[in-house]
């Protein structure tokens, strides 16, 4: 477990090719175009038979395939993954069901997680399964004796959450791509709840994915996604017969590119912060007695092996959940923070400077059955809470404080300093 704590992927990405502007401007320019000229008629040809493009020899072919600003993206992204390569997409839903089918054929078989997104979730219990035939066991990750026991002769994808959502159960990824390689198959991870702080690829993961709406962007202003993985990966996802992204075109937008292009150098001093003050609010609330689950606590059941898998100095994500008990309580618990103490936003979604809440069992969670839910541990009072960089610690402290106990949740006096 050493070497991924020696991984730095600030340093990484510094590191990667910079793209300087058209005319000497230290940022890249966006390149708008839709299409691309070629110097000599036969370099065309070459380029549909898969034998030149970015990769190979610097040509473009047309704005669905490879454009430079979007390749530009994904070369600093793959950087700070460690992989070989990476391409950005429309979103992080268009980033999974890319991989996924790609990898998989027609009747093949995942290993999945039972505590993920619930659009993931949707996508390999409903979607997949009707319109592609391929099918999925849902398993807890965290029993790798379950998912070696759900694998098939035809299972070609273990899938996983870095931090499950909206649990944030943490799996042991070496043991899963162990698991996922015994058997022939490859281990796709969303890392979206965890930028900077951990890098799959590392720890034996095939191919990484992203929402990069959330965190990554980090202004809750654009929905994009990626995928880091092998050259040859992203290669087969962007040839013109057979590439899932090539073909079913999920494209982005080159001046959304740029935007998050300009916003990766931060990424690590956002993580750092979002990490500070969850794990701040976090030990405070453990301490007066408040059901939070947070990994960076001693006591939460997956902190050492987090630990373990961490990059130095980004911290145990910005992400923790409090169990209010009830929906109801819920509600009337984020009702106050947002409109009376202006505290955050009752929103979906995470990584915003601002704190979103949601309850998670209505919400990004809700096309799971009661089942399911209530089998992966998420109770109907389940409040996933993003914590955001604004305001004061101590002012938010004082807010938070103030609305547990008016619900009686506090067990002893409120903290309002810092340690």
């Amino acid at each position: 477990m050493s070497e991924p704590r020696r991984f730095d992927p600030a340093r990484a990405m510094a590191a990667a090719k910079h793209e300087f502007g058209e005319h000497g401007g230290v940022n890249m320019s966006v390149e708008a175009s839709t299409t691309f000229t070629v110097m000599a008629a036969d370099t065309m040809p070459d380029i549909f038979a898969g034998e030149k493009g970015p990769v190979q020899g610097g040509c473009y072919l047309y704005g669905r395939h490879f454009n430079p600003t979007v390749f530009a993206l994904g070369r600093s992204l793959a950087a700070m993954e460690n992989t070989g390569a990476g391409y950005a997409c429309a979103s992080g839903l268009a980033a999974i069901s890319a991989a996924v089918m790609q990898i998989c054929d027609a009747g093949d078989h995942c290993v999945v997680s039972d505590t993920i997104y619930g659009g993931t979730y949707a996508l390999f219990k409903d979607y997949l399964p009707l319109k592609t035939g391929i099918t999925c066991t849902f398993v807890d990750a965290n029993d790798a004796d379950a998912v070696r026991a759900a694998m098939r002769p035809n299972t070609k994808v273990v899938y996983a959450e870095t931090m499950a959502n909206p649990t944030l159960k943490v799996p042991d990824l070496p043991a899963l791509a162990e698991i996922a390689h015994a058997a022939g198959a490859r281990l796709v991870v969303d890392n979206t709840f965890c930028p900077m702080m951990v890098t799959p690829a590392n720890l034996g993961a095939d191919v990484v994915v992203h929402s990069l709406t959330k965190f990554i962007n980090g202004a809750s202003d654009i929905i994009a996604g990626a995928v880091c993985a092998s050259e040859e990966f992203i290669l087969e996802l962007m040839d013109l017969h057979t590439g899932s992204l090539m073909i079913l075109g999920p494209t982005m937008d080159p001046s959304v590119a740029f935007h998050i292009a300009m916003r990766l150098p931060h990424l690590g001093v956002r993580m750092t912060e979002h990490s500070r003050r969850a794990q701040l609010f976090a030990e405070r609330l453990e301490d007066l007695g408040v059901p939070v689950h947070y990994p960076g606590l001693a006591s939460h059941p997956n902190h050492a092996r987090l630990r373990g898998m961490l990059n130095p100095g980004y911290g145990f994500g910005g992400l923790l959940a409090l169990d209010l008990g009830s929906e109801p309580r819920a509600q009337e618990f984020m009702e106050r923070l947002q409109n009376k103490h202006a505290f955050g936003f009752m929103a979906v979604s995470l990584g915003y400077f601002d704190t979103l809440m949601s309850c998670s069992g209505s919400s990004t969670s809700s096309e799971m059955t009661d089942e399911d839910k209530a089998r992966a541990g998420i109770s109907p009072g389940l409040v996933r809470m993003s914590l955001g960089l604004t305001g004061n610690v101590e002012d938010r402290w004082s807010q938070l404080a103030e609305t547990l106990d008016t619900l009686n949740m506090l067990g002893s006096k409120p903290k309002t300093q810092a340690g």
